[in-house]
Formats: C-alpha cells, sequence, structure tokens
C-alpha cells in the first residue's frame, strides 16, 4: 500500500470524508556544516528517503483542525485566533505554519479552514528535522490549496520563522530548505547568508558508499537551553571581533579571536569558523574526487563539535569512533547535538559489518541499543 493511500485512510478515519489531495515533505541528514547556518554560513544538508505526508481538504469555515498518527488528541482552531501564543506542543509545528505564511503576506482573512491529518516515518528526537519535515509538507500543502504562490525559499524562510516564533527554538534555515531542495543524489548546498542554493552530486552508489545513520536514542530539544546558549556566545563572538556575524570571521582572523575572547567563547567560534570552510572544502572535494575523499573532513567536524562546541554524548561519540575504527570513510555526529543521531560514510560491504560493531559496543558501555539504517539523498517537498 503506497504512503498516499494510507495517508488518505487515516484521513477519512479520523474525519469521516475524503481529503482534497496528500502532499509530503522529507526529513533531512546534515552531511557537513553543523550551528553555521544561524551564523550566516554554509551548510552541506541533503533530504532523506524519510517522509512526513500530510492529507488536506478545504472547510467551508474558518476553522483548522489538526490530527496526526503520532498523539492521541486533535487540535482546533480558528484563523481568526490563529498567533504564536495560542499554540503549544507539536500542533505548534503546523499551525505555526499557517500563522507565518501570513507573515510573509498570505491573507488569511480570505481563505477558508481546513482539515488536515499528519504521518511520518521522519524519527523524532534523531537529528534527521522531523520538525522541518511538518512545516515543509504543511507549507507546500497550504501553498496549493489556498493558491498563494510562494516559492520554495520563501517556504522554507515560513517554516523557519515557524520554528523560531511558535514553536520557540532559536534554528537557523538550514532543516527546511533541504526538505523543500532536495533532489534524488544531491546534497543542498546552502549560503545561509543570501539563501542562494545550488545542489551538489554526491555519487555514493558509484562509489560503492552509503550513508548509515545511527540513532542514539539520547533525547534533544531544540528549544532548551544548550542550543540558545551556544547562539548567543556566537552572537557575542562576533560582536567582539566586529563582525556582522561569524561568516565575516575567517581561519586567518582566530588568532586574534583568541586573544581578546574567553576561552569558551573562543571555542565555540572556533567551531563555526573552521565549520564554515570545512563545508567549502567538502563541496569543493565531491566536486573533484567524488565523496571518497571527504572523510578526513567529516571526522574533523566531529572532533570539532565535541572538543570546541562541547555538543556530542558519550552515544555519539562512541557511534563515531566505533564506525571510524571499523572501516567507516568518516563519521559525524549530525543535528544540533546534545543527543540524536551520528551518521557514517560506509562502503556499501561493511554496512553490515560495522552497524554489528557499533551495537556489541553500545552493549558492551550499558548504552540504550541504537537503531542503525541507511539513508539515500531524495527529492524535496511535494505534491503526492
Amino acid at each position: 500500500m503506497s504512503t498516499s493511500t494510507t495517508i488518505t485512510d487515516g484521513f477519512r478515519r479520523i474525519f469521516g470524508y475524503d481529503a482534497d489531495g496528500a502532499w509530503s515533505a522529507p526529513g533531512r541528514a546534515n552531511l557537513i556544516g553543523e550551528h553555521t547556518d544561524y551564523n550566516d554560513g554554509f551548510v552541506l544538508p541533503f533530504a532523506i528517503d524519510r517522509r512526513t505526508t500530510v492529507a488536506l481538504a478545504s472547510r467551508d469555515d474558518r476553522i483548522v483542525r489538526i490530527a496526526s498518527a503520532f498523539a492521541d488528541e486533535g487540535v482546533e482552531l480558528s484563523l481568526d485566533d490563529l498567533k504564536p501564543e495560542a499554540v503549544a506542543g507539536w500542533s505548534a509545528y503546523p499551525l505555526g505554519v499557517a500563522w507565518a505564511l501570513g507573515e510573509f503576506g498570505a491573507d488569511l482573512s480570505t481563505v477558508t479552514g481546513v482539515d488536515l491529518y499528519i504521518e511520518s516515518t521522519v524519527p523524532v528526537g534523531a537529528g534527521l528535522s522531523s520538525s522541518a519535515a511538518i512545516e515543509s509538507a504543511v507549507a507546500v500543502a497550504l501553498n496549493d490549496t489556498w493558491n498563494l504562490g510562494f516559492d520554495r525559499r520563501t517556504l522554507a524562510r515560513v517554516g523557519q520563522l515557524a520554528e523560531n516564533k511558535a514553536v520557540g527554538a532559536p534554528t537557523g534555515i538550514m532543516d527546511q530548505s533541504a526538505s523543500l531542495l532536495g533532489e534524488e543524489d544531491h546534497a543542498v548546498f546552502l549560503d545561509c547568508r543570501s539563501l542562494e542554493s545550488e545542489t551538489v552530486a554526491l555519487g555514493l552508489v558509484p562509489a560503492g558508499l552509503e550513508i548509515l545513520v545511527i540513532d542514539t536514542h539520547v533525547s534533544h530539544s531544540h528549544a532548551t537551553g544548550g542550543y540558545a546558549s551556544r547562539r548567543a556566545s556566537c552572537e557575542a563572538g562576533a560582536v567582539a571581533l566586529g563582525a556582522t556575524s561569524l561568516r565575516d570571521v575567517t581561519v586567518d582572523d582566530l588568532p586574534r579571536a583568541q586573544e581578546i575572547l574567553d576561552d569558551e567563547t573562543f571555542r565555540r567560534v572556533r567551531h563555526v569558523v573552521t565549520e564554515n570552510q570545512r563545508v567549502l572544502d567538502t563541496v569543493v572535494a565531491l566536486r573533484a574526487d567524488g565523496p571518497l575523499a571527504i572523510g578526513a573532513l567529516l571526522d574533523a567536524s566531529h572532533l570539532s563539535m565535541r572538543d570546541d562546541f562541547e555538543i556530542s554524548v558519550p552515544e555519539l561519540d562512541l557511534a563515531v569512533e566505533t564506525a571510524q575504527a571499523t572501516g567507516a570513510i568518516g563519521a559525524r555526529m549530525t543535528g544540533g547535538g546534545f543527543g540524536g543521531a551520528a551518521i557514517a560514510l560506509v562502503p556499501s560491504t561493511l554496512r553490515e559489518s560495522i552497524s554489528d560493531a557499533v551495537r556489541a559496543a553500545f552493549a558492551d558501555r550499558g548504552f540504550t541499543a541504537p537503531t542503525i539504517f541507511t539513508v539515500v539523498a531524495a527529492n524535496g517537498a511535494q505534491r503526492d
């Protein structure tokens, strides 16, 4: 049974009539470029073959009703009462998108309400951006249904605003951009300052490589303090260095930065500055030499997040180190940190042996067994 069939069956079960259509958007894995997005820097994520699907039907009144496969209770709200303070919990993601569309110029006084049902195969809390998948699927569904005519880059900004203001997580625009702009077997090279993007071929299959995701099941939440404090450190470092953002600080500026910043702020700055350079180097390496050439950059990224940005946890470090020791080309934690998942670039022939080694290492340390699966770079949000 296809995903579009199950989502429309779910809609009919909840609301008692047929949906007008179904839309979906993928989660994302970030190949490299962590915590650079909100510093106006560079990122290189890719959409993954795990998706959130939305079935929707227009109503003849102003009510929005939202239900999902992952929550017992539905939520109902009038478009006339839609504002960030009026939403909470999981429904803040889809309702926040509806509100944010109005902030970008949609005249919500002229649109009708909708019934909306959501299902997802994107793991929650794994650093694979289940939140952006919801936002992007809802954004394309409402954009089509309300005939708003927004382009994909605008919808990415809509999703970011929803997450910042309605959900309360101070995230950048990377996740929504990957979900909306992704292409099969390509990463999305995004300049988070200009929002210009281009796709970069990954070429994994010809190289005999796969991307393994190791979900540690250590939960994290972007709306809590660790993420916000890292962002505050970056902003303070930029101010002290006389820069608009850390995008304007280069590797050559780091000796001066070390002289004028306290140790913690300096290390936060050093991570972002060197990570920006690693993104640029990864794009060059992929284009010139293919994916076998990027392993050392992935490894260096993890060390920087572990030691300078201090957002790793023992489970992530163990996943990365075990994968590296058993044949991975490169490995790093991915996502906002403090839990979630690691990714490893692995030869297809070693997928099982590396996975077994990671599971054994977790068992030896008494950690919760990880969930390990491969992902492929997939197409972005679409009407199904």
